[in-house]
């Protein structure tokens, strides 16, 4: 392993452990929303249909919720083994606002989680709503906060640098509110809430596609679903416009190898929609593209001028196929995500949204969609802010822990081993729930009723109105 890269093995975990931890809080985010929305509607409504819906997807949320929480404990560690670096430069500002995530979304989520899973029936209505809105609540500060952090990483702000070299808090309102973080923000959460959509549209769908529709309850949801695609998938294109406008405010290099621009182009850019970036070479082969369109759509004009990365340093370049092509598997994936909303409305005003099979076909493909953009997207983000951890002022080479390639290769490892065992088991389980469909009088989460106390021995029996005597 001599020849091993130790910088690039810490990415690559980072990265993996990443890419497995950001799609629970992405399907959490949305579903506990979702959820909060279900049981409104059945308060207000009285519909047994709603309050089964709740039941249904609420031992789905409690499953990914846990793995979401497991794999995002064992993530923050490395912070401290592999990225001693970054802890060291950063640590006075990432570390409070990681705190602030805890303290205030992560407590809000653990103290309303079990109000939320297992009340029903033994708190009032209006308490288990609350805690359900709580519940909610928590996972959109956590978004908040997690959001915070990377975009000071993005875009850095508010800080200035103490002797030492650390970066040190001086204005706590701009570090928060960092010039990217609103459209991050914004974007991340429309991504979850399209996330849950999708794959809420998934499962109404396959169990169409089985002919379960006398089930009430699959006719809802897909109806949902595909209403709440319909307004989302718009909603995120326009997002991602003004997020992309803002990124080439503040981080030009991203977006010229997102539009795979090597050459600056004076008299309008043009829209590579394909081809194979090379980087060694600085052109992109084989492509495809639309003469001024990206001087369009990044300047909203067609003759405005683009810089290229040969107005940036070599050794300030990102890597640019991966952020070439995971960009475009986003953009690509949000438009046909419009085209499934679209398509539903259609069903919809034909009065046909339950019976069309190419409809319930293209919901059913359509499932994993959601992640593959949240992944995509991130891959986008990260990939592109390198080789900074801080953009522009922390190179990553100076942010990795002294560790040897052959220490961090067999961690990795490790952990590729016990992450697919652990959450293949885990996601089995979620699909084994989605199979059965939603029925009348579904069951919720119900923990098992303790039979005895602690020891071999049974608890002391009570019988209602004999309370314990002394020395019983």
């Amino acid at each position: 392993m001599a020849h091993l890269d130790a910088v690039l093995l810490a990415r690559a975990q980072f990265a993996f452990t990443m890419g497995f931890h950001i799609v629970f809080p992405a399907f959490s985010i949305g579903l506990a929303s979702y959820l909060a929305v279900l049981e409104g509607l059945w308060l207000v409504t009285g519909r047994q249909v709603y309050l089964d819906l709740f039941k249904y997807w609420l031992k789905i949320f409690a499953v990914g919720f846990a793995m979401g929480v497991v794999s995002g404990v064992v993530m923050s560690y490395q912070f401290g083994t592999n990225w001693s670096g970054f802890s060291d430069k950063a640590g006075p500002i990432v570390g409070p606002l990681m705190a602030y995530e805890v303290m205030s979304a992560f407590f809000l989520e653990a103290g309303f989680l079990g109000v939320m899973l297992f009340g029903m029936g033994r708190v009032g209505k209006g308490l288990h709503y609350l805690a359900t809105l709580l519940v909610a609540a928590g996972t959109l500060f956590s978004a908040f906060w997690i959001l915070t952090v990377n975009s000071w990483m993005q875009t850095p702000a508010g800080y200035a640098t103490n002797a030492q070299g650390q970066f040190v808090p001086a204005d706590w309102w701009a570090i928060v509110f960092s010039p990217s973080f609103p459209y991050r923000f914004v974007h991340m959460v429309l991504a979850a809430y399209l996330t849950t959509g999708l794959v809420v549209g998934a499962v109404g769908a396959w169990h169409l596609l089985r002919g379960r529709r006398e089930h009430e309850g699959v006719r809802v949801m897909f109806g949902m679903a595909m209403g709440l695609v319909l307004v989302v998938a718009p909603l995120q294109i326009f997002a991602g416009d003004a997020h992309g406008l803002n990124t080439l405010e503040h981080q030009p290099a991203k977006v010229m190898a997102m539009e795979g621009h090597f050459e600056s182009h004076p008299n309008g850019a043009p829209l590579v929609l394909f081809g194979l970036p090379d980087q060694d070479a600085a052109t992109v082969r084989y492509k495809v593209e639309v003469p001024k369109l990206s001087s369009l759509i990044l300047k909203h004009s067609l003759d405005a001028p683009l810089a290229g990365l040969d107005s940036v340093p070599r050794e300030n370049w990102p890597p640019v196929p991966v952020v070439f092509w995971s960009f475009r598997i986003m953009v690509g994936l949000g438009f046909l995500m419009l085209g499934l909303g679209l398509f539903g409305l259609l069903a919809r005003l034909k009065g046909k949204l339950c019976d069309w099979r190419t409809l319930h076909l293209y919901a059913l493909a359509m499932g994993p969609a959601g992640f593959v953009a949240v992944l995509a997207g991130w891959t986008t983000t990260e990939v592109g802010r390198q080789p900074f951890t801080v953009y522009g002022v922390l190179r990553t080479a100076d942010s990795v822990s002294p560790l040897g390639a052959p220490a961090v290769a067999g961690s990795l490892a490790a952990f590729a081993a016990i992450y697919l065992a652990v959450f293949a088991a885990g996601m089995f389980y979620i699909l084994r729930l989605m199979s059965a469909p939603p029925h009348l009088g579904e069951r919720g989460p119900s923990p098992a009723e303790p039979v005895r106390t602690a020891g071999l021995a049974p608890g002391p029996a009570i019988t209602p109105g004999h309370g314990l005597q002394p020395g019983e």
